[in-house]
């Protein structure tokens, strides 16, 4: 959207606190590598992440923000606000609100925010269908339905039968798996 995103994100605490310390160096250096004087990324190596894993204090504090709502917004709207500031050439808050967040609770919920969110740039008025809007998840899932051939499986979804059913599991399987 041209004044706000929205996406869906699940955060598994509890499959966080099971990572090894090899593990959250791992995942933090794929996100934030480190990078030389000159600011270029450098390469990990396992003697590198050996040596951050070692460190209790810096894998306990990494582990929480890599399972963290706060951080995870922090380091998504951060870049982007500075990006949008050099453009305007401004300086100061760009996002108006910190962020929203609800809990989802059920699979109802699960399936009326998937409906929301992708049906959200046809309702603003930018796309007539919603595997036109460019940067979405259902842009990416319909390319996915036709590059694996499966068109007919969605058509056969649009007509709501229960076979259809099966037909949908079938698919988000195959995109998950990719």
């Amino acid at each position: 959207m041209d004044n706000h995103l929205q996406f869906l994100l699940r955060i598994d605490v509890e499959q966080a606190s099971q990572w090894s310390a090899m593990e959250v160096a791992r995942r933090w250096m794929a996100l934030y590598p480190p990078r030389g004087s000159d600011r270029k990324t450098l390469h990990v190596t396992d003697e590198f992440l050996k040596l951050k894993a070692d460190n209790a204090v810096w894998v306990a504090a990494t582990r929480k923000r890599l399972s963290s709502l706060g951080w995870f917004m922090k380091c998504l709207k951060e870049p982007l606000a500075r990006m949008a500031n050099k453009q305007d050439g401004c300086t100061g808050a760009f996002f108006e609100g910190r962020y929203k967040s609800i809990a989802i609770l059920d699979e109802e919920a699960l399936l009326s925010v998937c409906a929301y969110i992708d049906l959200n740039p046809v309702a603003a008025g930018i796309v007539a269908l919603p595997e036109d809007s460019p940067h979405t998840s259902i842009k990416e899932r319909v390319e996915h339905v036709k590059a694996t051939g499966r068109i007919v499986d969605v058509s056969e979804i649009r007509n709501g039968s229960v076979a259809a059913t099966v037909v949908a599991g079938g698919l988000h399987e195959s995109f998950g798996a990719r």
